[in-house]
Order: C-alpha cells, then structure tokens, then sequence
C-alpha cells in the first residue's frame, strides 16, 4: 500500500513537472512572437522619393523624418540621399529613420553678404533660396554694430553642401565675443603665426613640418620664383575667412 502511494506520488509530480515546463515554453513562446512580432527590417530608402520613403516606411510602422537636405549632382531633387539606420537593420515599430533628402546640383549663386547690415544680408540669402546658418558675433572697431564682416561659404562659391551661410556679424565693443575671423596665416614665421592665434584663444595643433622643393629660378621674361623661408606657414585649415572659436584647433603646415 506504501509503495503503491510513494508510486502515485512520484507520478502526480512527474505530471506537474510536465505541466509546469509546457506552460513554461508557451510564455517562452509567446514572448518570442510578442518581441519579434514587434521588429521590422528597415528598407533600403535611397533614390526614393521622399512621398515614396513616407509610404513605405509607414507600412512598416517606422516613422519618417527629414533631418537635411543636401545638393548633389548624382541624386535628383526630392530623392532621398542617405538614411540612418542603414537599410537591412532590424528595429522596434514606430523607431524613426532619419534621411537626408537631395535638392539636386547647386543652381544658386552663392550672394556677397560682407558690409551688408545682418537683416539685409538674411533678405539677401533668402531671395537666393539660401538659408542663415550659425551667426557668430564680433567686437570689430572698422565697422558699424551689426555689418557683417564674414561669410562662409564665400560669395559665388561652387559645389556647397547645404543651402545655408554662416555669418559673422560685428558686436557691440562691450560684448563678449563668440567667434574670430580665421587670419590668413600662409606666408607668416610660424611662431608669429601661433602668437597671433594665442591671443584671441585660438588653439594651434603641433604643426607639421613638410619639405618644400626649389621651384625654377625662370627663364626669359619670366620673373623668379622666390624660395618658400624656412619655419613658415605653408598651409592652414580652416581656411583663412572661416569663422573660428575657442574650441576650434588649428592645423598649420611649415616649411623645413
């Protein structure tokens, strides 16, 4: 009889143990449609446009947002250029696919901005279908408050990125600047070169020392080529005319 009982036992654990593992696999289960039910693969994008992007995105759940829009001269107008995540990559419902959409070649001239009041200039631009950028701010004593006295891109400038200029505008003397306009330093004795950027704050990086070849001394009514001096600054990034501040570092290249 006891052992009869003990058998039983061992049964009716046995059975609960079966249960408890098939109710255990079914919420394994279920989780698991519940979970990738929930993931999309994200589509390749690119060459659409963006009402065809918008379309087959939302199909799929995902949100469509525009982040830039860039010129180009491979990808047509309103097509899309690029899209963050890359195509292929498995995300949540309702995740947002960033692009960046193609305005097509630059066609825009590129206005001179530089002795312009800023609201003339911003009108300026806007006319052109361009956009302001970053305005940047400047105590400069050979110009009335508000001129501007930069801008980046240059005026006419070719094969930009993105319909927006930067500015840099003349500020009170009172005020506290937020940005330089980058020297033209090509040319200067590398150590007047750095002490002209110590003394607005600007950061140089260690420069880098380049050999500089003899050019031809000229023959005929040419004139001569002047040797490059050692220990001067043969090249600089940024550009000189590009806003600068105290977080940008400098790069300059020197002669041997």
């Amino acid at each position: 009889m006891i052992k009869r009982s003990v058998v039983n036992f061992f049964q009716i654990a046995s059975l609960l143990m079966l249960l408890v593992a098939v109710a255990l696999l079914a919420a394994i289960t279920t989780m698991h449609f519940a979970i990738h039910g929930a993931e999309v693969q994200v589509p390749s994008l690119k060459g659409m446009t963006v009402s065809e992007a918008r379309s087959e995105t939302a199909g799929l759940g995902l949100n469509l947002n525009v982040d830039n829009r860039y010129y180009s001269g491979d990808v047509a107008a309103g097509h899309i250029l690029t899209q963050s995540p890359a195509p292929g990559a498995v995300v949540r419902r309702e995740w947002q696919v960033r692009v960046s959409e193609s305005l097509g070649p630059q066609k825009v001239d590129v206005p001179d901005t530089v002795g312009l009041q800023e609201r003339v200039a911003a009108l300026q631009l806007r006319r052109a279908g361009l956009e302001v950028g970053t305005t940047a701010r400047l105590p400069y004593p050979n110009a009335a408050e508000g001129t501007v006295i930069a801008q980046d891109p240059p005026a006419h400038a070719q094969d930009i990125a993105q319909p927006t200029i930067n500015l840099l505008v003349v500020a009170p003397d009172d005020e506290i600047p937020d940005g330089y306009v980058m020297p033209d330093l090509v040319g200067m004795p590398i150590v007047s070169a750095e002490t002209a950027l110590t003394k607005v704050g600007i950061k140089a990086a260690t420069p880098t020392y380049v050999s500089v070849p003899v050019g031809p001394i000229g023959t005929g009514d040419a004139p001569p080529i002047l040797p490059v001096k050692p220990g001067s600054v043969t090249a600089q990034t940024p550009a000189a005319g590009a806003r600068v501040d105290q977080n940008t570092m400098v790069n300059l290249t020197v002669a041997k």
